[in-house]
């Protein structure tokens, strides 16, 4: 399809990982009818991956993120810096934050993960007030050197709400670092698990290695569940209170709310139902991969390696698509390399049944997640 003024209107919603890589390959080659818009309401992307290692104090700020200013340009991009809150896709019309509406030829989605502030609020009355949110991860980016700055001043006790792998990383890495030099002794790190034993989507082996290398940090493991969260405070369904200087609420994401209405087809949980080529399956023209994306030919967990891994197949289709060429079907990965940090230059690694850990797999870690974010922010 082709818009009246004979270009071909593509609009990407969001820079996920997929669609960072999307941009880098247009960069590279973009056909000459192509008018391309992206919306993201940061212009950057701060890698998930190499967060806990920043909370940790292995990287900086900066060496995290994947600026998007050089990207855009050479695809010759326009830009809106603002997110999507409503679409209608029968009529092709999104609307912006900023009030602005978009008329699109092809729409792809990958706003990454998504913790909704009123689900949020309804789960844990208190929790929009007084607790620190991991995502967006670029406000978490921004607000936890405020953390650290307090936890320099004076011992400070951190309760991190969650026990996947966000959860678990910096939750170490929060310990590592309150235990570094420049921190006065006795700060600690409490783990509220949600009442089940941290790692469960793991195999038993890596189940054993994270609760070790939680006790080596002197991580104190609570198998509750978060209720609600007050001032100084976090609220736990046995009824217990757990004092504590800053709640980090690192739960699972949840469906972007303005998808409800959007009239795509979704999925039970309210992510966008998507076929083997990452197309809606009730709107040909309308592409979505990562977090806000759900296969229903071939579930697979939500994170950052299957992520990273539908850029490729996406920018296939894509192109095929403004093409009218034959989509081509993409079948995500049995299994994955899954690389836990654990606070310190330390981490465990898993591939099916198998894991390993040590200083070795925390520098490959290293060097993949380096390499990651140098060959898109050059």
């Amino acid at each position: 399809m082709t818009s009246k003024s004979g270009l071909k209107k593509l609009v990407l919603l969001g820079a996920g990982h997929a669609h960072v890589h999307v941009l880098h390959s247009l960069a590279q080659s973009r056909p000459t009818d192509l008018h391309l818009t992206v919306i993201a309401p940061y212009p950057r992307q701060l890698y998930s991956g190499m967060v806990p290692g920043f909370v940790a104090g292995h990287y900086t700020l900066e060496q995290c993120m994947i600026p998007l200013d050089g990207l855009l340009a050479r695809c010759g991009a326009r830009y809106f810096p603002t997110s999507g809150v409503a679409l209608d896709a029968d009529s092709k019309m999104l609307t912006l934050a900023s009030g602005e509406t978009l008329s699109w030829d092809w729409l792809s989605i990958n706003t990454g993960p998504v913790m909704d502030r009123e689900k949020m609020e309804a789960l844990m009355p208190g929790a929009r007030e007084h607790a620190l949110f991991v995502r967006p991860i670029e406000g978490f980016g921004q607000l936890w050197p405020q953390v650290a700055a307090m936890g320099r001043s004076r011992p400070i006790h951190l309760a991190v709400v969650g026990a996947g792998a966000a959860g678990l990383e910096l939750a170490m890495a929060a310990a590592h670092a309150l235990g570094g030099a420049g921190f006065p002794a006795g700060s600690r790190v409490t783990l509220v698990t949600g009442g089940a034993a941290p790692a469960t989507s793991y195999p038993p082996n890596v189940q054993m290695r994270v609760i070790k290398a939680l006790r080596r940090l002197g991580i104190t493991i609570l198998p509750d569940a978060c209720t609600g969260v007050g001032p100084g405070e976090v609220l736990l369904a046995s009824g217990a209170r757990l004092a504590c200087d800053a709640p980090l609420l690192a739960v699972g994401a949840q469906a972007p709310g303005w998808l409800a209405g959007s009239g795509l087809a979704l999925d039970d949980a309210g992510f966008l139902a998507v076929n083997a080529f990452q197309q809606s399956l009730r709107h040909p023209h309308v592409f979505a991969a990562g977090d806000v994306a759900s296969r229903i030919d071939a579930p697979h967990p939500r994170s950052g390696v299957y992520a990273v891994r539908a850029g490729p197949p996406l920018l296939t289709n894509l192109r095929a698509a403004l093409q009218d060429q034959p989509l081509v079907p993409y079948t995500p990965p049995a299994r994955t390399l899954n690389l836990l940090a654990c606070g310190a230059r330390y981490a465990i690694a898993s591939w099916g049944k198998l894991s390993f850990e040590g200083r070795w797999v925390w520098h490959w870690k290293d060097r993949i997640d380096r390499k990651f974010v140098a060959r898109y922010a050059s």
